[in-house]
């Protein structure tokens, strides 16, 4: 093959195609194919499956043929770009994330639990419950990512939280119940993503409230 045939160009060295993916990586592929669903560049059915291999990804070379044949892909896949912020009024999550996956299945993360900054979600004909109402906060803000096909994904929320949501609803409802809490200091929930025949719900849960904010933290 002519090395310097426009596939090779835009290919990703030996060195990069064997790096280790980070989040935000996984991140930055996901945006481009939500723009590429949005433009009528891939079908829903085209959309689902690429982002959840997406997320399932390990390396840089897994990534980069999920946006190959995209122009905004043949871009920007080479060179990873900076955690881009969720909403203008938080600041991006940073560190760790779960993964919740269901796909022709159910998914549910609720009691005393530890979240990360961020926790990636992607259903298929499928469903997922979050319930954060008596989870241990170890930090200011937790970035719920969800991607849901055909699905429904339910979030709740200690009515002592912030939530916020910047996601968007294709055939579908991405309902986010915004509420902000009267203590400047307190934890801020942020979701966001896509609901592609699908419906996303977050609302803060009555009755219940966050008691284990560690003081230590800043």
């Amino acid at each position: 093959m002519d090395e310097s045939s426009p596939e090779n160009r835009v290919s990703l060295s030996k060195g990069a195609v064997a790096l280790r993916a980070s989040d935000a990586d996984r991140d930055r592929i996901a945006e481009i194919l939500r723009e590429a669903l949005a433009e009528g560049r891939l079908t829903a059915e085209e959309h689902a499956e690429r982002v959840g291999a997406a997320y399932e990804a390990k390396t840089i070379g897994e990534l980069e043929p999920l946006v190959r044949d995209l122009p905004v892909g043949a871009r920007h896949t080479a060179a990873p770009a900076p955690t881009r912020p969720y909403d203008a009024s938080v600041r991006p999550a940073v560190g760790e994330a779960d993964s919740l996956v269901a796909v022709f299945a159910s998914a549910t993360r609720k009691g005393s639990w530890r979240p990360r900054p961020r926790t990636n979600v992607f259903a298929l004909f499928g469903g997922v419950e979050i319930d954060l109402t008596e989870a241990v906060f170890e930090q200011r803000e937790i970035v719920v990512n969800v991607n849901c096909v055909f699905s429904g994904v339910e979030i709740k929320v200690p009515e002592n939280v912030s939530v916020r949501g910047t996601g968007t609803g294709v055939f579908g409802a991405f309902d986010v119940r915004t509420s902000e809490s009267s203590d400047a200091d307190a934890p801020v929930v942020v979701v966001t993503g896509m609901a592609i025949f699908g419906a996303v719900e977050a609302k803060t849960k009555r009755g219940k409230r966050l008691k284990n904010l560690r003081k230590s933290l800043g």
